[in-house]
């Protein structure tokens, strides 16, 4: 079994990268996909899982590197799970996660307006890939449930400032860094792969 050393973490999204990394041993080096200049390839998946499987084997392929990566996104019930896998998308249709967040909250009320109980329920969803350039690969699921509330801190990034996980007060933007990091979607992901990866580090 060979030891992992390095490891290239698919993703050019700061925020993303950032949070893997600090979830993998300190000891490993973690490399960006700018790091070897490789931009990211088409999202043609149809579920998370399938996306973060897409970028792993790209990003895998392009470097001869163990690689990991994700794809995640917010699903709110009202709105029949959307944006999900589009949730970057929306973004870029918006003209930015603050602009795409203002129209999520619109279009929750209007659903929502002759109705005596507000459906605010959402979920944070994360697929999560690990491959080797020798084809092995593992993936995992992480989800978070919560609600959808207005727009509340300025810590995190995408979706998070209008997202309370269940059992808490604040949203994600309003949490500590380590406190988000260590209960979010990613995180839960990243804790079931870690489970069958162990004897790699």
């Amino acid at each position: 079994m060979n030891k992992i050393t390095k490891i290239l973490i698919g993703s050019n999204n700061k925020g993303k990268f950032k949070e893997i990394a600090d979830l993998l041993p300190e000891k490993i080096k973690k490399i960006s996909p700018q790091e070897l200049k490789l931009g990211s390839p088409e999202e043609t998946g149809k579920t998370f899982k399938e996306n973060a499987e897409l970028k792993a084997n790209f990003f895998c392929k392009k470097s001869n590197m163990v690689t990991i990566s994700d794809d995640s996104g917010l699903e709110i019930n009202c709105l029949d799970g959307k944006p999900g896998i589009f949730s970057s998308r929306w973004a870029d249709k918006y003209g930015g996660f603050d602009k795409a967040m203002s129209e999520i909250l619109k279009m929750i009320d209007k659903i929502n307006i002759d109705k005596k109980f507000k459906d605010t329920s959402a979920k944070f969803v994360c697929g999560l890939t690990i491959q080797w350039p020798s084809g092995k690969k593992i993936s995992e699921l992480g989800e978070i449930k919560g609600n959808i509330t207005f727009k509340k801190g300025k810590n995190g990034f995408g979706y998070d400032p209008i997202f309370i996980p269940e059992r808490y007060s604040k949203t994600f933007a309003e949490m500590d860094y380590n406190e988000k990091l260590s209960i979010d979607h990613r995180s839960i992901a990243y804790k079931k792969i870690e489970k069958k990866i162990k004897g790699y580090f």
